[in-house]
């Protein structure tokens, strides 16, 4: 090869790796959340886009006052964006939820789910103390002869949950977690296969005093 082709074919594969690293760059830059936008839009919400404030329903930095509206504040960053993403199908159907998500955009969902995984959660009190006992059992051993695995296994001993896996359970509305409970044993929720399949082997009081555990959790 002539000196002229070798730099010719040399300037053109430099070309071509610095195409490669910037969009590379750019694909990074794209994909980096920023909380700072994640909480004006949690806040305020988009009036040009018909989207509500968040804060409405779900309380100051994710710290919901409303039982059957979950807290999400301290939340897995994966794991709200997950839910926002079923909440467009059919898998997780709830009237205003799907509405909201589908309004976000996927910049949208990553900046609201970093702002609210930074949040300082809150803890609940038990409603029924007399069934802390059992749902602390439930939650630490499972339900023996019912293949009912202990929820700690996954969502941790402290319900702390484990990031991009298993959400948070801890300080969460024990009439929230009821009513998820109750519709992954029914159906009406269906992104989780294996809730699914614990929750059916549930009865009613089990779920309730699970709930009333994990509400206590810190």
């Amino acid at each position: 090869m002539n000196p002229k082709s070798f730099l010719k074919s040399l300037f053109v594969a430099t070309l071509a790796l610095s195409a490669v690293a910037y969009a590379a760059e750019e694909k990074t830059a794209a994909a980096k959340a920023d909380p700072v936008k994640g909480e004006a839009l949690y806040t305020n919400g988009d009036a040009t886009r018909n989207i509500v404030a968040c804060v409405s329903c779900h309380g100051a930095a994710g710290n919901s006052t409303i039982t059957q509206n979950p807290r999400l504040a301290g939340q897995h960053a994966a794991y709200l964006e997950k839910q926002l993403h079923n909440f467009t199908e059919p898998t997780r159907n709830n009237a205003v939820m799907t509405t909201m998500a589908k309004a976000l955009s996927p910049e949208d969902v990553k900046n609201v789910a970093a702002y609210l995984s930074a949040q300082a959660p809150k803890s609940d009190a038990a409603k029924n103390k007399d069934s802390v006992e059992a749902g602390k059992k439930i939650y630490r051993a499972g339900i023996g002869g019912i293949n009912v695995p202990a929820c700690a296994g996954c969502h941790s001993p402290n319900g702390a949950g484990i990031p991009a896996q298993y959400p948070r359970l801890a300080g969460q509305h024990q009439d929230y977690t009821i009513a998820q409970l109750t519709s992954f044993r029914s159906g009406a929720r269906s992104n989780s296969a294996q809730m699914t399949e614990i929750a059916h082997r549930m009865t009613d009081d089990e779920i309730k005093a699970v709930a009333d555990y994990v509400a206590g959790l810190k």
